[in-house]
Formats: C-alpha cells, sequence, structure tokens
C-alpha cells in the first residue's frame, strides 16, 4: 500500500522523537542526519504502522519519488459468477474514457455489483456516480464516531507494539487502550520515555481530543 505524501509523519531514534512532519520533508531530515542511523523508526500518525523510506539520491529525487508513490495493485478478489462488471464510475459520473478534460479530483475505479443494483442506481437522481457518493457518506457519517475511536486504538497499538514491545507495563498498557480507559493507560505507561508515552497517548485519543478542543 502507497503511503500518501500530504499527511504528518512521525520519526523516532530510539526512545527519543526527532521530528514530526510531511513525509518528504521526514526523509530528507533523516538522511541528513546519516543513512546509516538503523535505529531510526518512522511512523504514519493516521496508523501508527512504520514506514519504510528510500533514501537513495538527492533530496530532490527523494521529494519527486514520495510525490509518485507507486500504485496499488489490483486486488485477487473474482466476482461471484451472478455479478456484472459495471462501467468504470467516476467522481463525475463520466466515464473516463470519455473526451474533455477531467475535473481535478477524480479518481475513477471499477465498481461491480448486481443487475438490479445497477438498475437502481441509474434510477436515482444524478445517476449511479451520484448516489454511490451519497450512500458512501451517510455511511460514514453513520459510523464516525465508534470509527474514529476504532482507528486512534489501533494506530496506537500499531506504534505502541513497533518500538514500546519490551517496556514495562505493555499487557496492561495495550489492554488499558482498548478498553478507552485514559486514566489507566496514563498510569501503566508513567515509566515509559517521555515521548513514547506522549505519542501513544497522542494517538489513542486524537479523536477524543479534536472533540473537546
Amino acid at each position: 500500500m502507497s503511503n500518501p505524501p500530504s499527511r504528518p509523519y512521525t520519526a523516532f531514534s530510539s526512545d527519543r522523537l526527532l521530528l514530526s512532519g510531511l513525509l518528504a520533508e521526514v526523509a530528507i531530515a533523516i538522511r541528513r542526519l546519516g543513512e546509516t542511523d538503523k535505529t531510526i523508526l518512522v511512523f504514519d500518525d493516521a496508523t501508527g504502522r512504520v514506514v519504510d523510506l528510500d533514501l537513495r539520491g538527492t533530496d530532490t529525487e527523494i521529494v519527486e519519488r514520495l510525490s509518485h508513490p507507486p500504485k496499488a495493485t489490483a486486488g485477487s478478489d473474482r466476482p461471484e459468477t451472478d455479478t456484472i462488471s459495471g462501467p468504470t464510475v467516476s467522481e463525475e459520473g463520466q466515464n473516463p474514457k470519455s473526451r474533455g478534460r477531467p475535473k481535478l479530483g477524480v479518481v475513477a475505479r471499477e465498481v461491480t455489483l448486481l443487475p438490479r443494483q445497477w438498475e437502481w442506481l441509474a434510477a436515482q437522481p444524478g445517476g449511479a456516480s451520484a448516489a454511490l457518493r451519497r450512500l458512501v457518506d451517510e455511511a460514514r457519517k453513520a459510523g464516525h464516531p465508534h470509527q474514529e475511536k476504532r482507528a486512534a486504538q489501533e494506530a496506537a497499538y500499531q506504534f505502541m507494539q513497533a518500538i514500546a514491545g519490551n517496556l514495562p507495563g505493555y499487557e496492561e498498557a495495550i489492554r488499558a487502550l482498548f478498553a478507552d480507559d485514559r486514566p489507566a493507560l496514563e498510569e501503566r505507561t508513567t515509566s515509559w520515555p517521555a515521548d513514547i508515552r506522549a505519542y501513544a497517548l497522542r494517538l489513542a485519543f486524537r479523536s477524543h481530543d479534536r472533540r473537546h478542543s
């Protein structure tokens, strides 16, 4: 999976936070510190996962490489025999092969649905593309708070697993994390290095902090 270059990332050297910023900024800073420092780990703030960086070449080459991440490869799932792969639907509901310059932000993907589902979508105001956008937006709003909390917990877990697995109270901290018990998590991580503790708590409760800021 590619790493979006426009969201924040955070670099740690052992138990010390080096810097946070856009992926290209973090990569260039690490390169200038020295490529041989194997203790540096870069984390995606959105997912808490470690990011592998290719630091070969000049600063310009690094930025160019990160600005054009590789495209995701297609999955191996095959449609069921009673499904029909319909036309590729774009953000504006246009076939991507139609003439004219596409609007910025348009992403075309193939959607596989049953014939009756294509018929229903085609009958909706604005056509299939507009109907799909409304359905997705409604689903996102309906599950937003719970999904945000779960995503925050998962990001904190990924970070803690990568860097804090050998720290005292790790297992108890993980249980407190998924119990959504902030006081307990803060207590279990009191003896952890300050930067690791602060970043783990920031990832774990970012959605709560945004709502109360």
